[in-house]
């Protein structure tokens, strides 16, 4: 029995910042102290807060370390460890009040959350299944096997109300309905974690901490559809998560949890992993299937639906990781309590990971109809340096913007989706009154086109001709025709495309046409990016009546394109400029400004 627990987070963004390697010198320094039998050292998944990298939490105290080094591991240890004495400059300082140190839970940026898909992210070991069934897992699966029949387990998936959480937000328990009705020698159970948007890492952080849970709801699945083989569909650039799922695919096989006559029923179901290489088509459902049958991941056309013919032309059910994520709970809770949260008609919860120009970027997991202001400011510590916020970019490449004036809209599906944006996988990028908007929609058409398989014209070529159009905007050389081309192309490709990534890629130009029409206008018209962001629009000047002459702006210019004496106002040579922006870095009288 120890005394004290250790939980170091092994998610990819701790691991980045060097978290094994804390790992390795707290289990060398607890030996060294003789507490090798007293203390427990547990890696752990995301624990959320993941700016603040290196995390760890030390119980029973709940004491919360954040941004820990190798160096202060020998005074953890000695302090608090061996004479009970919390290291109070390694505290986060929400945690810390005047009456002494406050949970973790009662912060700002967890007592609006309410965990489910993330329960055990940051709490277990993903790497012990004793864990894991320590938290009930696993006994949704024995539930479902011991006394409920494949109509029952779909109904309460229909009474739950849970949608997918990977795009559209289709309703999960038809999708399973449609695929049971469809008889088949042999039918398919696939994840989807090929998670591609920019920004993106929930599905990812849910694999690293919490494998588990994604195996026992796909055997739930495949015990409702009538399905012997499941395949997790992961993005190779993903290796904690490989790792992890192997090691759990392994684990619950020893276990009789995978495999033949699970729990001593007639129901046989076993996981295959199956790596992507790094293509963004691939998150569409037909074209991931196309790639496990070992083909080029290309979109097939709808329909025939993967219920009816996906995988090897059988009945086949895909869900992503969120989504599978919460299927054991509700099947141990009831629909009811699932319910019971979020909007009419979007019900549960979302992961969202908080990224951009936010204090407290990571990984949050809210209710359904949680404003996005509540997210931003009270969850995500607003907006940095004074800045204002300007919008929020959800669904990645697929989405839209949400400008200031939508800033108190409860996020669910359909109220995304009525102001342009929608829902996607859950990445949600902040950004503030020094973003461009026209550059925002120019880099995620950069992306589709990058991204696109080729295989429709529309997409192909349309996305093609649509960047063209910004990056001559962005350069100043657009017209007002050109916006109204921008537009008309934009319909087109979002109606004559093969697939969810064609159909969707006008999505940011669109909306930022909607909402920041006059940062386009002002682009074409007047020439300026009032953002200051995009370079060809840009002039720097050196204000005379500031400058010192000290001359380091002149020492600092990579082109030699600025002139003058010392203890002389200097000048910027506007045809050698190349507007790199070092010289109003290094300036340190402020007199240096772009237009």
């Amino acid at each position: 029995m120890y005394r004290s627990h250790i939980l170091v987070c092994g998610g990819t963004g701790c691991t980045s910042s060097g978290s094994q390697q804390i790992l390795n010198a707290l289990q060398t320094e607890i030996e060294k102290a003789g507490l090798k039998e007293e203390v427990a050292v547990v890696q752990t998944g995301c624990h959320g807060l993941c700016a603040l990298g290196p995390i760890m939490l030390i119980y029973p105290e709940g004491t919360f370390y954040s941004m820990v080094n190798v160096d202060d591991i020998p005074e953890i240890v000695t302090e608090h460890l061996l004479k009970g004495r919390i290291v109070k400059r390694l505290l986060y300082n929400e945690t810390v009040t005047e009456d002494g140190i406050k949970s973790l839970n009662e912060t700002d940026f967890y007592k609006k959350q309410h965990r489910i898909a993330l329960r055990n992210c940051g709490v277990i070991n993903p790497e012990n299944i004793d864990e894991y069934i320590g938290t009930r897992g696993y006994e949704a699966l024995g539930k479902v096997l011991t006394e409920m029949t494949p109509d029952d387990v779909i109904q309460v998936l229909l009474d739950s109300g849970l949608r997918g959480r990977g795009g559209g937000g289709f309703p999960t328990g038809l999708k399973w309905k449609l695929a049971k009705g469809n008889d088949a020698d042999q039918k398919y159970v696939c994840c989807n974690a090929d998670e591609g948007d920019p920004g993106a890492f929930m599905d990812r952080s849910v694999l690293e901490g919490d494998p588990h849970v994604v195996l026992e709801a796909m055997a739930i699945a495949g015990y409702a559809i009538g399905a012997t083989q499941g395949y997790i569909y992961v993005r190779a650039e993903y290796p904690i998560a490989v790792a992890r799922l192997e090691i759990a695919i392994k684990q619950a096989r020893e276990y009789g949890l995978l495999g033949n006559n699970i729990f001593g029923t007639d129901f046989s179901f076993d996981v295959g992993l199956r790596l992507g290489a790094g293509a963004f088509v691939c998150g569409e459902e037909t074209a991931l299937m196309t790639s496990i049958e070992g083909n080029r991941g290309e979109p097939r056309p709808r329909p025939p639906f993967p219920a009816q013919k996906g995988l090897f032309q059988k009945p086949t059910i895909l869900n992503n990781v969120e989504t599978y994520a919460n299927i054991p709970q509700i099947i141990l809770n009831g629909s009811e309590w699932f319910a019971s949260m979020g909007t009419e008609k979007s019900k549960g919860t979302k992961v969202f990971a908080l990224g951009g120009k936010i204090k407290n970027t990571g990984l949050v997991e809210i209710p359904m109809g949680t404003t996005l202001r509540e997210v931003v400011e009270q969850i995500g510590g607003g907006i940095p340096n004074g800045k204002k916020f300007k919008a929020a970019q959800t669904g990645g490449p697929s989405g839209g913007c949400i400008p200031v004036e939508h800033f108190d809209i409860p996020i669910d599906y359909d109220n995304l989706i009525s102001i342009g944006s929608m829902m996607g996988s859950g990445g949600l990028i902040v950004m503030d009154e020094d973003n461009c908007m026209v550059d925002i929609a120019k880099f995620f058409l950069e992306f589709t086109v990058d991204e696109s398989c080729g295989k429709c014209t529309p997409c192909r070529i349309g996305t093609k001709r649509m960047l063209e159009i910004l990056e001559k905007i962005t350069k100043g050389n657009g017209t007002l025709e050109d916006l109204d081309k921008l537009e008309e192309l934009c319909y087109y490709i979002k109606d004559n495309s093969l697939c969810g990534l064609g159909q969707t890629a006008p999505n940011p130009v669109l909306s930022t046409l909607r909402y920041f029409r006059d940062e386009y206008v002002a682009h074409v018209v007047d020439k300026k990016c009032p953002a200051g962001v995009c370079k060809s629009l840009l002039s720097y000047t050196i204000d005379a009546d500031m400058c010192k002459g000290c001359t380091l702006c002149a020492r600092t210019c990579p082109n030699n394109a600025i002139e003058g004496k010392v203890r002389e106002p200097h000048v910027i040579i506007q045809d050698k400029c190349i507007k790199c922006g070092a010289c109003m870095e290094k300036c340190k009288f402020g007199a240096i400004s772009k237009k």
